[in-house]
């Protein structure tokens, strides 16, 4: 059984940083390339980052570039988003998940498994 679980979410002042992680069970970690994605109450779900399987390609949504930095520990079966800078709109529910495509994508229809999230709340 396929398991994402999220986990380092809070309540942060703008301005302030939290670390996400995400550890994967039941699954080959290293042959699935990792995403985030956030969903703000009323919105749909989207696209915040992703690694590829060997976490060498990095790729951001231009509203988090430059603050937001994902990186994986394959020996640990784990993926992470250090989020600095917070800002209010980064509010939401943050999951990750995993997908088949090596290079990953930004279409959330393209990942397989997905944790239940981590809520991020960020005051001005």
């Amino acid at each position: 059984q396929v398991q994402l679980v999220e986990s380092g979410g809070g309540l942060v002042q703008a301005g302030g940083s939290l670390r996400l992680s995400c550890a994967a069970s039941g699954l080959t970690f290293g042959s699935y390339a990792m995403g985030w994605f956030r969903q703000a109450p009323g919105k749909e779900r989207e696209w915040v980052t992703h690694i590829n399987w060997a976490g060498d390609s990095l790729y951001y949504a231009e509203s988090v570039k430059g603050r937001f930095t994902i990186s994986r520990d394959n020996a640990k079966n784990t993926v992470y988003l250090r989020m600095n800078s917070l800002k209010p709109e980064d509010t939401g529910v943050y999951y990750c998940a995993a997908s088949l495509y090596v290079l990953g994508s930004r279409d959330t229809n393209d990942y397989k498994y997905w944790g239940q999230g981590t809520q991020v709340t960020v005051s001005s």
